[in-house]
């Protein structure tokens, strides 16, 4: 057999090895990431958590901290980009409105809050 095909059939067996490797032996597991990296639909769904959690807690500052998580927009600007984008139901969408009305005037404190 000629060196070339040899050289050529390796490089397919090493390829098809290494694929077999990669995506069913060791794949790759992405762990503890950012919010800001998750896909459209579940940063709706974060946001309404995040709304969800002020419903309860009361805590405008900790609310804009949790948006800010998402990207260097503004909180508010984070909300309203959800709410028209993100398919909510009439309550999830009262929720949200909510905070989006308060976050708008809501002025950052220096003080330090609870996490």
């Amino acid at each position: 057999m000629p060196r070339w095909i040899q050289a050529l059939l390796t490089l397919i067996l090493g390829l098809i090895i290494g694929l077999i490797y990669g995506w069913k032996i060791a794949p790759v597991e992405y762990i503890d990431l950012a919010p800001n990296t998750l896909h459209a639909e579940y940063r709706t769904e974060y946001i309404l958590m995040v709304a969800e959690a002020y419903q309860s807690e009361n805590d405008l500052d900790l609310a804009a901290r949790r948006l800010a998580l998402l990207g260097s927009a503004t909180p508010a600007e984070i909300i309203a980009e959800s709410l028209k984008s993100g398919d909510y139901t009439q309550n999830e969408s009262k929720i949200i409105k909510k905070l989006l009305g308060e976050i708008q005037t809501w002025q950052p404190t220096l003080t330090e809050s609870k996490p």
